[in-house]
């Protein structure tokens, strides 16, 4: 079946790091551009990070310099590595991976997982 499920939320406390992962079953992230999205209590969801092609990448202005994405073929595995954790960090993180067939995007959605960044 066609899964991507993450991991690696948790609580951390301020200037800590964690690294998150977007593991996808039944379909190859590679064939995927792929985003890490955050979404906060009565926010609306916006994007954090995103990878194409493999190798290009970008950021939302708030977490350059401190958080990284990247991928791993063998493991069919997206990461996000979370390093010098604010407060305001603090969200539901989501996985998405979209691919683009006849000039149409197809998307499919991690569960989200809780990053609590918190003294």
């Amino acid at each position: 079946q066609v899964q991507l499920v993450e991991s690696g939320g948790g609580l951390v406390q301020p200037g800590g790091s964690l690294r998150l992962s977007c593991a996808a079953s039944g379909f190859n992230l590679d064939y995927y551009a792929i985003g890490w999205l955050c979404q906060a209590p009565g926010k609306e969801r916006e994007g954090v990070s995103c990878i194409s092609s493999g190798s290009i990448v970008d950021y939302v202005d708030s977490v350059k310099g401190r958080f990284t994405i990247s991928g791993d073929s063998a493991k069919n595995t997206v990461y996000l590595q979370m390093n010098s954790l604010k407060p305001e960090d603090t969200a539901v993180y989501y996985c998405n991976a979209r691919i683009v067939l006849l000039s149409r995007y197809y998307d499919y959605w991690g569960q989200g997982t809780q990053v609590t960044v918190s003294s």
